[in-house]
């Protein structure tokens, strides 16, 4: 089990019991535990080159060598609320991946996958010191800008391995 998957109190987030749950199953090959973690209209963004689609080949059956031999073993698993963050790579650490998992109900509803992409992931929020609250209208009528607050919550490691340069993406939770 990776590292910082649990939180302060030492328990394992329920969310992301599903999601080692998911990744457990898909290593034994477990169609039928994968069926039952994932919504039968599970919303799937990717990104990375079209090759590197080792889930969507696994979960869909496509036959591949590649997918016969790739691991999804993932190396870090973070939550914030029903978000999952997890993210490995090969044995060699040239190929890496991050998958950012949305789960509701025990069930995973959402997976963006990220190949060979250095992820950031921020949270936006209100400021404490909201304009809003203090002057709801201007001289105009009109309602200010609300200020909000953009603070980067985690950073993929793995892509930054083996110096070579990989595009990088901002998550927005």
């Amino acid at each position: 089990m990776p590292p910082n998957c649990f939180n302060e109190d030492g328990a394992l987030e329920e969310a992301e019991r599903v999601v080692l749950a998911l990744y457990d199953a898909l290593q034994w090959r477990d169609a039928v535990t994968v069926q039952q973690i994932l919504a039968p209209d599970l919303e799937w963004w990717f990104h990375g080159p079209p090759s590197h689609q080792f889930l969507m080949r696994l979960l869909t059956g496509s036959p591949s060598a590649a997918v016969d031999t790739f691991q999804f073993v993932p190396h870090s698993v973070t939550s914030f609320g029903s978000t999952v963050l997890s993210e490995g790579c090969d044995p060699t650490g040239s190929i890496t991946w991050v998958h950012a998992w949305t789960v509701s109900d025990g069930i995973i509803t959402q997976v963006k996958e990220y190949f060979n992409t250095s992820l950031t992931v921020t949270r936006i929020g209100e400021s404490s010191n909201s304009t809003r609250a203090s002057s709801p209208l201007d001289s105009a009528g009109i309602a200010p800008r609300q200020v909000r607050k953009c603070s980067s919550v985690w950073e993929s490691s793995l892509s930054n391995r083996g110096g070579k340069s990989v595009p990088g993406l901002v998550l927005a939770l």
